[in-house]
């Protein structure tokens, strides 16, 4: 691709999203506009799908809204999207989660991911112990 347009795109590029993978619960904050006022909408979802590269980058997320399964497409870097949060990490074995149109309920659930790399989990504060205190005498 001509390098001009890699510039353009790299200077439109966000470098405030987190990292999410496909299966991840995310909640993306959705700017809307209605007239002349402005307002953040939160979305909430399971992300199903990501596809596209560079600027161009979307995913789709999925939720269950009054028992219709809703799906929306966001440009990772827009500029309508505020942020984006992740919830939960869901552990899948699959690039795109499609088969979760045809599941129901309990069925549509997604197994939680933990970090595999501990090193990268903030450390719990060391619990000190009655006998480990130092004692007054």
């Amino acid at each position: 691709m001509d390098p001009r347009i890699l510039e353009i795109e790299r200077s439109q590029l966000k470098t405030d999203r987190p990292e999410f993978r496909v299966g991840d619960t995310v909640r993306v904050f959705v700017r809307i506009q209605e007239d002349d006022k402005t307002r953040i909408q939160p979305y909430e979802g399971v992300a199903i799908a990501r596809k596209g590269g560079s600027s161009r980058e979307m995913f789709t997320v999925r939720r269950v809204s009054y028992g219709e399964g809703v799906e929306r497409t966001f440009f990772l870097h827009s500029p309508m999207i505020e942020k984006v949060l992740v919830v939960k990490r869901g552990s899948v074995r699959r690039a795109k989660l499609y088969y979760l149109r045809d599941k129901v309920g309990k069925a549509s659930r997604i197994e939680e991911r933990f970090d595999e790399n501990p090193a990268q989990a903030p450390a719990a504060p060391p619990v000190r112990s009655e006998a480990s205190a130092p004692t007054q005498t």
